[in-house]
């Protein structure tokens, strides 16, 4: 992505902590940065505790961030957010969560579900408006409109997160936050999940953030890569270059971790350990490293000079 464009979303120095108690606190987020432009669809990926979920989170607002800057659509979010921005922030940004079953209200049909927003904030004049959209949208993510008079229960999981993925878009959002959308489900329907996000993105020019632990998922989908490490972005790229030429040796564990299809190849794969405290690595000592215009390692002069020479 040229550097010269405007993002959609800019996050700069984002620090998200909990305070556990008066001698500790968690630091979930540390300082990361990353930009997303529109139509594209950037992956955040590391393993469970990295911090991705929560970026999400303080993103779209759920959590108050601790430190930090976030323009979204050339708005700054990260303070206390007027009624004006709020109100922008919530029709224009929209979150997939992970668990299907538990982000639907069981006491509502899924054509309650997905029009609440649209009532929420009356961006529609009638009901009659409601429905077409609630209609047009179901129709968009591959169910019917008689299907729109049921509850969650009478739905697999594949279908309740296609009923999430249509509550968010029905409000047409510029940004959609899919926090591990995929990862509770069967293989198969992973695929049609996906599948779909591309179709929609295609369709109506939606920007992504996919945050994933499946890299080969995360692969598919992605532009750009940001390889997240307790609290810490550690690598930023372009797919290819993620995948083709990794440089921080957590990446690379992440990597050889990805099972291989064909059986010969696969037995002979080694899996990469990595442990930062083992390597000496203190990531608030690096620094952003850059070997591309796209592609950035956090590093000191020292990591960086031994990693490039070892890939």
């Amino acid at each position: 992505m040229s550097e010269n464009r405007t993002p959609l979303l800019h996050v700069e120095d984002l620090k998200q902590h909990f305070r556990i108690s008066r001698r500790f606190t968690t630091k979930a987020v540390d300082g990361i940065s990353f930009d997303i432009y529109e139509g594209e669809t950037y992956g955040l990926v590391g393993e469970s505790g990295s911090g991705k979920s929560t970026t999400g989170r303080s993103i779209i607002r759920l959590y108050d961030p601790t430190d930090g800057k976030i323009i979204f659509d050339g708005r700054d979010i990260s303070g206390k957010l007027s009624k004006e921005d709020e109100r922008y922030l919530r029709t224009n940004m929209q979150m997939i969560f992970q668990d299907p079953m538990a982000c639907l209200n069981p006491r509502k049909k899924i054509s309650q579900i997905i029009a609440e927003g649209l009532e929420i904030h009356h961006i529609c004049k009638t009901k009659k408006e409601i429905n077409e959209r609630v209609n047009d949208v179901l129709d968009k993510v591959g169910l019917s409109s008689e299907q729109a008079t049921r509850f969650p229960h009478q739905f697999s999981g594949g279908q309740r997160q296609r009923v999430g993925i249509a509550r968010a878009l029905v409000m047409n959002p510029k940004l959609v936050i899919a926090d591990e959308c995929i990862s509770a489900l069967d293989v198969s329907i992973q695929a049609q999940v996906v599948n779909l996000m591309r179709d929609i993105q295609d369709e109506m020019g939606t920007t992504y953030l996919f945050i994933a632990h499946d890299l080969s998922m995360v692969k598919y989908i992605s532009d750009r890569i940001g390889v997240m490490h307790l609290g810490h972005i550690v690598e930023t790229g372009t797919t290819d270059e993620i995948f083709e030429n990794p440089i921080h040796p957590y990446t690379k564990s992440l990597l050889s971790a990805i099972p291989h299809p064909n059986p010969i190849v696969e037995k002979q794969r080694t899996s990469l350990s990595y442990n930062k405290d083992e390597e000496g690595v203190i990531y608030e000592n690096g620094h952003e490293h850059i070997l591309s215009e796209t592609h950035k390692v956090l590093a000191t002069d020292e990591e960086f000079a031994k990693w490039t020479a070892n890939s």
